[in-house]
This record gives structure tokens, C-alpha cells and sequence, in this order.
């Protein structure tokens, strides 16, 4: 019973986790990789059918089975995200253009997360 409450509690995490991560695609400040990683962790202790879907999934899959095997990126996936997370923070800080204030809290934001995307290790050879 204690497994099947914790095989539970995962798996709906894992999915709500997939869910942020998918909005995450589409929201500036919300991260997608991130949130995959969280269920893919999460499926992997509690569903190995969720866990392989994820892994095979068409979009996702490829980075996630790279990410797992040896916990890095690709240089092309830094720069697809260094400039998604540039054109979404471009947008919303001009559509802020009179409140300087929080257009300089999206600057700071913006500068943090890609800091953190740079410093993940790469893919050999990518």
C-alpha cells in the first residue's frame, strides 16, 4: 500500500512537471528543461512505461537520453535556448517600456538563467 501511494505521488508530480515544462515552451520565465528532468527522474523511480515515453518522446527525447546518459548538452541546444530565452525576454521587456523597474528585474533574470545554461557541461565533439 505505502508503494503504491509513492509509485502514485510520483507519477502525478512527474506529470505535473511535464505539464510546466510544456508551458514552459511557450512562457518566458517558466523553464522547460528543467521541469523535464524533474520527471524524468521521477518516472524512473516510479513507472518505467512513463519514464521510456518520455525518453522516446519525438521533442524531447533525444536531449533527455543525452541528459540522462551522461548529464550534458549540446552546444546547438545552448544556443536554440541562449536565443529563445533572448527573444522572449526582448519581447517582454519592451512590451514593459514604462516600468523600468521591471524591466531591469527581467534583465537580471534573464543574465541568471542563461549564466546557469552556459555552465552546464557539454557534449564532447557537439
Amino acid at each position: 500500500m505505502k508503494k503504491m501511494l509513492r509509485n502514485g505521488l510520483l507519477i502525478s508530480l512527474g506529470w505535473l512537471f511535464i505539464l510546466l515544462g510544456v508551458l514552459g515552451a511557450f512562457l518566458p520565465l517558466l523553464p522547460t528543461t528543467p521541469f523535464l528532468i524533474l520527471a524524468l527522474i521521477l518516472f524512473a523511480e516510479s513507472s518505467p512505461r512513463f519514464h521510456a515515453m518520455l525518453l522516446n518522446n519525438r521533442w524531447f527525447g533525444p536531449g533527455l537520453r543525452q541528459w540522462e546518459r551522461d548529464r550534458t548538452v549540446s552546444r546547438s541546444t545552448k544556443h536554440k535556448a541562449t536565443l529563445l530565452i533572448v527573444l522572449t525576454f526582448a519581447i517582454s521587456i519592451a512590451l514593459l517600456h514604462e516600468r523600468p523597474g521591471l524591466q531591469l528585474v527581467l534583465l537580471v533574470l534573464m543574465m541568471v538563467l542563461l549564466g546557469l545554461i552556459w555552465r552546464l557541461r557539454e557534449t564532447p565533439f557537439a
